[in-house]
């Protein structure tokens, strides 16, 4: 992005104005769409916010449980981050970006304790379900994080058990159940980007390009935060915090209504 172009976006939000008109604190238009993965994922979901679009699949394999957690299954978040969905994107191993993107997805869900991890547990100290989350960006324009988390959970509620084979230890992938993942809440995350003085909610492309900082804030259905990832170089004062904590514990309410 040129000077100019920064100048331009930081000048305009002063006056209060955004590029597409929307109000500071407005998402672009969010639809979520559910098994377009079908026969290939156990789970998968398609989120779109404006141009922005995300495609989330979970698939599930019976492993060994970790020593200090025999009882527990788990999760695995993988996020790439395709050339095709952006010109800033290259092809090859994970990069920094990618890896935040599935780190801040895995720790919502986790510190969310959306998964009873015990509830994927087959027999203890030796067979547990895993599941493996992964996210495809098809389209980037801006806000990968929200994008990303609504995908994942979206996902996780499209997904159903194949049917599993308990004296071979075999999974029956070809045989759905009717058994969904157990989810115990709905965590919903929310970006929140600083421009000067201003904080605004689902950033464009441009707009993050020429943002000073962003937090990314994951809450529960019961208003608890319980997750957040900071990016960018400038700090945040205690008021900053405090501000974009309640907008984003305001907005995610609004998230959650997409899964009523």
């Amino acid at each position: 992005m040129t000077s100019g172009t920064k100048s331009y976006i930081r000048a305009l939000l002063q006056r209060g104005i955004r590029e597409d008109n929307r109000k500071m604190d407005e998402y672009r238009k969010i639809t979520v769409e559910y098994g377009v993965s079908a026969k290939s994922a156990e789970g998968s979901a398609r989120v779109k916010i404006g141009e922005t679009e995300v495609v989330a699949g979970v698939k599930m394999e019976v492993g060994d449980p970790f020593p200090d957690k025999p009882d527990e299954g788990t999760i695995m978040v993988n996020a790439e981050l395709l050339p095709l969905s952006s010109p800033e994107f290259e092809s090859g191993p994970p990069d920094v970006e990618s890896i935040e993107l599935s780190r801040v997805v895995d720790r919502g869900i986790r510190e969310s304790k959306t998964i009873d991890f015990k509830k994927l547990c087959i027999k203890p100290g030796e067979k547990v379900w895993l599941l493996f989350i992964d996210i495809y960006p098809i389209n980037d324009d801006g806000n990968l994080f929200d994008a990303a988390a609504l995908a994942a959970f979206a996902a996780l509620r499209d997904a159903k058990f194949p049917a599993y084979d308990e004296e071979t230890g075999k999974v029956k992938y070809s045989e759905k159940t009717d058994k969904p993942v157990p989810l115990e809440c709905m965590p919903m995350a929310c970006t929140v980007l600083k421009i000067g003085d201003k904080f605004i909610i689902d950033p464009s492309t441009r707009e993050e390009e020429a943002a000073d900082a962003r937090l990314t804030l994951v809450s529960t259905d019961h208003t608890n935060l319980c997750a957040m990832q900071k990016g960018g170089t400038h700090p945040f004062v205690s008021e900053d915090i405090n501000h974009m904590a309640e907008l984003s514990l305001r907005k995610a309410e609004e998230l959650r209504k997409l899964f009523k």
